[in-house]
């Protein structure tokens, strides 16, 4: 049997491995494979459960909030705690900043040069792609000579042999469909977005006392009172909101439907598409346990693909499975009962155990998590923000709803997401400016120990579904701690059922021009936005054949 190796360590981060089976120009059989043990539910154990959200921030330097926003409130929750209304807006213009921020990096630093050829744009006509680009938006930096000194620049790279970012890249496939001027505009949206995404950063600063790894996070509320209650820092909020929402307006939506153009197909045959979605909800608008909360993006389970059909979130129907783990056998368990022991010996086998991901299923169900489900479930529950943007992007690429259930509807689902969190982020600002007014200033509420208890904290992070959940003991300390993340939820490996996790499923049926250099598979996978990089190992039944390739 012939092997072609991929290592595509993705463009930032991760440590994953997909294997892929090909033949007759299709993806015939798939297997995901996280290849790193943290074991952060271990490190945790006996400790006091303050610390969890400051230990579990650590396993990601990218999303540098969500894990302390989700082991917060396992806190709160076990503590039986109601955090007061300020600190709930505090904690969602964090949250939002996360997503704003999250969004648009993967857009153009993670996956859009898996449809845009580089240097291709060496080709194109600055007065043209000026042109395009006033035609799709309003925004600075798009005349002729901005867009001649982004073609010198890149020219400059190439020449030198030094393509940096670009570097490694699969340009030339004959899959890139984009014209020059369409690719020399992506390109200089890039650059431009390696700027702003600086004062994305900020603003999640400005509330969370630090990017990455926020402070603000408190059982009970938030601690960045100061901020708060400083006009200034709600104006410098508002002011690099603004700048935000005119970038998604004018460059990041429009860029988007601009790619997608290009590749209606991938819509029309639903090519990465899953099956069942799992969102939590995100942005609650009261304080209270999980299914009090009255999320501003409203979550649900969506089996087979039935929007009509979308059912509430029990969190007690959630289970990990470790049949084809790198942990030792156990029957499916509730989060709330997890365990986590690894195998000593981890070796890849096709037919047996081949990841240290579990297998969290829903109903013994896989389930795709991210912004396709977050805005699948908003879209079924009819919330009108999304739904209208949802059935204008649908009108303006003339593709039906069906469409969405691909790669290509996963991507455009992220840019919905960042717009309608973007604009609803001005009116938490307001209604903060509000409760300054009417003196309702509190930011923590008091709470005690509760003893031995239990707690979970479910909410929607960039990446999907994230979930925490605390056991404490009697004496107030960590008995048991259990993270399933979003990254295991779509990277997750076959059950005990043969049931393979959804990349696995996303990723079958896709075509594939040259087994050389499978784009396609890049395009997939990055859409899922893997928080762990990707050694993809292609096998062809035809020949024994090894090659290796580089991704950037």
């Amino acid at each position: 049997m012939a092997k072609y190796t991929i290592d595509p360590i993705t463009r930032i981060e991760g440590h994953l491995r997909i294997d892929v089976e090909i033949e007759g120009g299709k993806v015939t059989n798939a297997w995901s494979s996280a290849q790193l043990f943290r074991g952060l539910e271990i490190i945790l154990q006996g400790r006091d459960p303050r610390d969890a959200p400051w230990i579990t921030q650590r396993a990601c330097g990218v999303c540098t909030e969500v894990h302390a926003m989700a082991s917060i409130r396992a806190l709160d929750d076990a503590a039986r705690v109601k955090i007061p209304p300020l600190a709930r807006i505090a904690r969602n213009l964090v949250h939002g900043s996360q997503f704003v921020h999250d969004h648009m990096v993967h857009f153009y630093v993670l996956s859009a040069l898996d449809w845009v050829d580089v240097v291709s744009a060496l080709k194109a006509d600055p007065k043209k792609t000026a042109d395009l680009a006033n035609a799709l938006g309003d925004y600075p930096g798009s005349g002729v000579a901005d867009f001649k000194a982004v073609k010198e620049k890149l020219a400059t790279f190439v020449a030198s042999g030094q393509l940096g970012p670009f570097a490694n890249g699969y340009w030339g496939h004959k899959d890139y469909r984009l014209p020059p001027e369409a690719n020399l505009m992506a390109v200089a949206h890039y650059l431009t977005l390696l700027r702003l995404q600086v004062k994305a950063a900020r603003m999640m600063a400005l509330f969370g006392g630090k990017n990455p790894h926020i402070q603000t996070y408190v059982t009970g509320g938030v601690t960045c009172v100061k901020d708060l209650l400083n006009v200034d820092r709600l104006a410098e909020f508002l002011y690099y909101l603004k700048e935000m929402q005119a970038f998604i307006d004018n460059v990041y939506i429009p860029d988007v439907l601009a790619v997608a153009s290009f590749y209606k197909d991938w819509g029309a045959r639903n090519i990465g598409g899953c099956t069942n979605f799992l969102a939590y909800g995100n942005f609650p608008q009261n304080s209270g346990r999980f299914k009090d909360e009255k999320m501003f993006l409203p979550g649900g389970v969506i089996m087979d693909r039935k929007l009509g059909a979308i059912k509430g979130v029990d969190p007690d129907l959630i289970t990990e499975e470790v049949t084809r783990a790198w942990y030792k056998n156990g029957p499916a368990l509730n989060p709330a009962k997890g365990v986590t022991q690894p195998l000593e010996d981890a070796r890849f086998d096709y037919d047996g155990k081949y990841s240290w991901f579990k297998a969290p299923r829903y109903e013994g169900k896989p389930m795709e998590v991210g912004p396709l489900a977050q805005v699948l479930a908003a879209y079924a529950h009819g919330h009108k923000p999304t739904a209208a943007l949802v059935t204008a992007v649908l009108k303006h690429l003339n593709v039906p709803a069906n469409a969405l259930f691909s790669t290509l509807g996963r991507t455009a689902a992220r840019a919905i997401e960042t717009k309608v969190i973007a604009d609803e982020m001005a009116t938490w600002v307001t209604e903060a400016i509000g409760l300054i007014k009417q003196g309702k200033i509190e930011t923590a509420a008091e709470w005690s120990w509760p003893g031995e208890s239990m707690g979970y904290g479910l909410i929607d992070v960039p990446r999907g579904a994230l979930g925490h959940w605390i056991h404490q003991d009697k004496d107030n300390k960590i008995a048991n701690y259990q993270l399933v993340v979003p990254s295991t939820w779509n990277l997750g490996p076959r059950d005990a059922k043969g049931q393979v996790g959804p990349v696995e499923e996303a990723l079958i049926g896709t075509p594939i021009a040259d087994p050389k250099a499978p784009l396609e598979i890049i395009r997939t996978v990055h859409s899922f936005d893997p928080c762990i990089a990707c050694g993809v190992h292609v096998i062809d039944p035809d020949s024994n054949e090894v090659r290796k390739f580089k991704v950037c």
